[in-house]
Order: C-alpha cells, then sequence, then structure tokens
C-alpha cells in the first residue's frame, strides 16, 4: 500500500482524544482543538482493526480467514438499543464502567455504531468511532468501556475464542494476570505515539 493511499478503515473507524466533560456520554467529547489519534498509535496499544463488508458477513471470505487466523469459533449478535436490550438503562451504565476483560473483545458492527473508548498509556481516554463494517479487538487487560452514540443503535457480532466469557472486572483490578502482561506488552514498552491536528 502506497503512502499516499488511503486507508479503508477511516471510513468506519476514527479515533481522537477525549475532553474531560461530564456531558452526554453518548456525544463526541472532541478535544478543542481536536486530537485524532492514528491507527499506528491504536496498534501500539494492542487494539487491532478491519473493515470488513458487513452486508455479506455470512459469505465474506476476509472475515473467515480473520476467524481461523485468531481462532474465533464462537460467534453471536448482541443488540444496543432502548427496544432490543432488557434492562438498557442499567446495561448502559454498566457498559460505561471503566472495566478489563481476561480475554479479548472482539466486535465486529454489521449495523448502527457506537464508542469503544481505552486509556493510551498515559492514561488519557481515546475514544474510538466504530460504524458498520468496522470490526475491532481490544485486547485482554485493557482498561475500556463502551456507550452508543446519539443514534442509540447498534447492532454487533461477538466473537471469541472457544466458549464466551464475558466478565467485566471494574477498575481497579491490576493484579490480575491479564492485566500484568498487558502493562508489560503494552504500556512498558514504551514509544510515543502522535496525535495528529485536526486541520481541516
Amino acid at each position: 500500500m502506497g503512502s499516499l493511499s488511503k486507508d479503508p478503515r477511516e471510513e468506519v473507524i476514527q479515533a481522537w482524544y477525549m475532553d474531560d466533560s461530564n456531558e452526554d456520554q453518548r456525544l463526541p467529547h472532541h478535544r478543542n482543538p481536536k486530537e485524532f489519534v492514528s491507527f499506528e498509535k491504536l496498534d501500539e496499544l494492542g487494539v487491532l482493526s478491519w473493515r470488513l463488508d458487513a452486508d455479506n458477513y455470512e459469505t465474506d471470505p476476509e472475515l473467515k480467514k480473520i476467524r481461523e487466523a485468531r481462532g474465533y469459533s464462537y460467534m453471536d449478535f448482541c443488540e444496543v438499543c432502548p427496544e432490543k436490550l432488557p434492562n438498557y438503562e442499567e446495561k448502559i451504565k454498566n457498559f460505561y464502567e471503566e472495566h478489563l476483560h481476561t480475554d479479548e473483545e472482539i466486535r465486529y458492527c454489521v449495523a448502527g455504531s457506537g464508542y469503544f473508548d481505552v486509556r493510551d498509556r498515559d492514561e488519557a481516554w481515546i475514544r474510538i468511532w466504530v460504524k458498520k463494517g468496522a470490526m475491532i479487538v481490544l485486547p485482554a487487560g485493557i482498561y475500556h468501556r463502551f456507550t452508543l452514540d446519539s443514534d442509540n443503535y447498534i447492532k454487533a457480532m461477538r466473537l471469541f475464542v472457544g466458549d464466551p466469557i464475558w466478565t467485566p472486572y471494574n477498575r481497579p483490578h491490576d493484579h490480575l494476570p491479564a492485566r500484568k502482561e498487558y502493562v508489560e506488552t503494552f504500556v512498558q514498552k514504551g514509544g510515543a505515539g502522535q496525535a495528529v491536528d485536526a486541520a481541516a
């Protein structure tokens, strides 16, 4: 891929540093001026991403290839919206509590959109906006949270290696082996990722 070619992920995934406002969690929460985050910076934090064909997820050879390569044997769907999710208000509050998992969190947005927030090495929040066609993998041990955006709807494919375990460990859970491994692999590794100023 040449240096001038556009990354196809840009159309379905955007990331930026969040402000400190306590306004509605479903708002974008850009800093002023906006500070966008590159895919390289997300890679440094262990966050992987792809752009896939959400209209053909049943037969998409690219998704099949990823699942086989990464051992994602389990698959189901989760729809998050007031009409479809029982105890919606309580669940949304729980999703937005900062937490980690002892396994990867794999989400493929097949409809709608939403925000995954992750901590960078300096504990600043990075907001990752996923839209239809975006697939992201949050590594085991990363502190994160999820919320819908103002459209109030996402349908996501959930993938897992083996039998799914969705247990969230709310912060602090720094003693867990998955957290220690994450810190050793991605946080202590160092390296200064650069925020890109929005020049538009």
